[in-house]
């Protein structure tokens, strides 16, 4: 399901009466005094980070709007609506001081806003937010007015506040992965593939085959490696990369580029590699037949995976 709001439409905002906020003093009483040192600093790039917040903000609460609508359990909702009220008061703030520096109310246009589905609805939230604080960090460095240097620290603290928010709940969201061996099992291998962060899980151990799920960071490789007795599968669900194969450790002369849906079948006793070159980490799973690692198996970065090897 997709979530839209029309692109283009411009929205006005003027605030009367703003929020409580602990640092705020009534900027009439300097506003004036501050833009008639215009000619010490250069305000413009102030002014811009301004508004630029306060269309990020007006997105933000649609956005915030139409997750609460689509929250799993209200523990989420609960949690989505503290953080749309943050937003709402941040708005509020950004507004009013906008309004008092420049005379103007602020006019922009909102960009559409859409999430395929709950998941991704969060973790475009938690982008905006790492954006938005380092927005405000800039706005903060830009000027030297005590007051004006407050209301980016509080819109700093509050992006803080909400990045770590939904970063809790989308892990809480994240299924626990374990290894089903053993016992009749069914997964969507897509999601859980995109879903794992660790260099190596064991999801399914048998007597006669196992499946892995991998991560490989960007500029990294699964490491160059043989398996003499078993046959080895890949699938790559997200990202990009290369796999080399060869009779030969010095002597791969098999290379084929590889992404999203792409299957790789590895011959016993073929060495082989597969390197990210893409930006964005490779998610693929693995099946070994027989297994290849141990029940259980759980190797959160490729040197803890080296480690283990070495170690056996």
């Amino acid at each position: 399901m997709v979530y839209k709001i029309l692109e283009g439409m411009t929205n006005m905002y003027y605030v009367s009466n703003p929020y409580s906020y602990p640092y705020w003093a009534n900027t009439s009483t300097y506003s004036s005094n501050y833009m008639n040192r215009t000619h010490e600093e250069n305000v413009q790039p102030v002014f811009d980070v301004l508004l630029n917040g306060i269309k990020r903000e007006a997105e933000a609460i649609e956005r915030y709007r139409q997750l609460v609508h689509v929250a799993p359990n209200e523990m989420h909702q609960n949690d989505i609506l503290s953080a749309l009220e943050r937003k709402k008061a941040q708005l509020t703030q950004l507004n009013y001081l906008y309004i008092q520096l420049t005379g103007t109310v602020p006019v922009y246009e909102l960009e559409q806003i859409s999430f395929d589905d709950y998941r991704d609805g969060l973790q475009k939230a938690y982008e905006a937010e790492v954006k938005g604080y380092e927005e405000y960090q800039k706005g903060f460095s830009l000027i030297q007015h005590p007051m004006i240097q407050n209301v980016f620290l509080w819109a700093l603290t509050g992006e803080q506040e909400n990045a770590e928010s939904l970063r809790f709940l989308s892990e809480e969201l994240s299924p626990r992965v374990t290894d089903y061996g053993g016992k009749p099992f069914v997964v969507d291998i897509n999601e859980a593939t995109k879903q794992n962060e660790t260099f190596r899980t064991a999801l399914w151990t048998g007597t006669h085959l196992q499946v892995t799920l991998m991560s490989i960071n960007v500029g990294e490789d699964i490491g160059l490696e043989i398996h003499p007795h078993l046959d080895q599968f890949l699938r790559v669900e997200e990202g990009e990369g290369i796999v080399r194969m060869g009779a030969k450790k010095d002597q791969l002369d098999f290379e084929k580029k590889v992404a999203d849906d792409f299957a790789i079948m590895i011959p016993a006793n073929t060495w082989h590699n597969v390197i990210n070159t893409g930006n964005t980490p490779l998610k693929l799973y693995s099946i070994y037949a027989p297994p290849q690692h141990p029940l259980g198996t759980i190797h959160e970065t490729k040197a803890d995976a080296m480690a283990a090897e070495e170690e056996h």
